[in-house]
């Protein structure tokens, strides 16, 4: 990731008095519709699949695959590909005795995300959502991962990921919550006021609090999707900027200059070790919070 942002700065700025700092954020941080890989000094540019726009009236789909669909979708791959041998083993191999290595792994993973997140905060159905709960941790997972190897892309740090991410989680929500409350029971968790009000104190209550709670379903996932989107963001912003303070001192005297360095790139590390814990924290919280957006959905009263 680091070498990639740099060598880009550097091609950039090349005909400049120094390299362009901003483009060398942009470059990393933004979609776009290539791959680009720096190997052996070799500069490789991969431009992806562009399709034409699918017209449904006033709707305009485009298909094209971009940077970051094209890492949403290896990450979909490497699910597949780690999984599946998994579950099939879990069937076979150790269909009569305890697992071992990966497998042993994964199971207590999915056991303590039964156990202690979805039954926990979800109560009695909870086990129907476990599959998509543990889906949602490992995709997040994945892409949070590879945007920290070299030359790789966090496409959750697109919005427009993680808003398609937060609008699943809220249809799941919702509907969950309409399957466990029946039409009505759901529709009072829109339209609602305390008993025993009377006729005009009911009236009024529903007025008030009937877009109070309507807006209160939509926040949920609009937060779901910003606290991901603005973490992975924010962390790859700190260390792309820190990267080019090397650059920004170049021109200075060599004690400067190393110092400058040595003191960036130190910094630098410790916050891509932080980085690798803010990948799997903001993975486990995204499928906490949704387990406790379908128990509270619920439970409503």
């Amino acid at each position: 990731m680091l070498q990639g942002a740099a060598q880009a700065a550097q091609d950039h700025g090349a005909a400049e008095s120094g390299p362009d700092l901003q483009y060398m954020l942009t470059h990393h941080l933004l979609d776009g519709p290539y791959l680009e890989f720096v190997i052996l000094g070799i500069d490789i540019t991969v431009p992806l699949p562009h399709f034409d726009p699918i017209h449904l009236g006033p709707l305009t789909i485009d298909m094209s695959i971009t940077k970051h669909v094209f890492f949403l979708l290896l990450a979909a791959f490497l699910l597949l590909a780690i999984f599946i041998p998994i579950g099939r083993a879990m069937k076979t191999k150790y269909a009569d005795r305890a697992p071992s290595g990966m497998a042993n792994a994964m199971e207590a993973l999915v056991i303590y995300f039964r156990d202690e997140v979805v039954r926990r905060n979800i109560g009695h159905g909870a086990d129907a959502y476990t599959g998509y709960i543990l889906t949602l941790f490992f995709f997040i997972l994945f892409m949070n991962l590879l945007g920290l190897v070299p030359f790789g892309a966090t496409a959750t740090g697109n919005f427009m990921v993680t808003g398609a991410l937060a609008l699943v989680t809220f249809v799941v929500t919702e509907i969950s919550g309409m399957r466990a409350l029946g039409f009505a029971g759901y529709m009072r968790t829109i339209f609602y006021a305390p008993p025993g009000l009377g006729p005009v104190g009911t009236a009024l209550m529903l007025v008030i609090l009937t877009p109070v709670e309507f807006l209160g379903k939509l926040t949920k996932p609009f937060a779901l999707m910003i606290r991901l989107f603005a973490n992975m963001l924010a962390g790859h912003t700190l260390v792309l900027s820190l990267l080019g303070l090397i650059f920004m001192f170049a021109g200075g005297s060599a004690i400067i200059t190393g110092g400058v360095t040595v003191a960036s790139i130190g910094m630098v590390s410790g916050i891509m070790v932080l980085e690798l814990f803010v990948a799997f924290l903001q993975a486990y919280i995204f499928a906490m919070l949704t387990s406790v957006f379908i128990g509270l959905i619920q439970h409503a009263h």
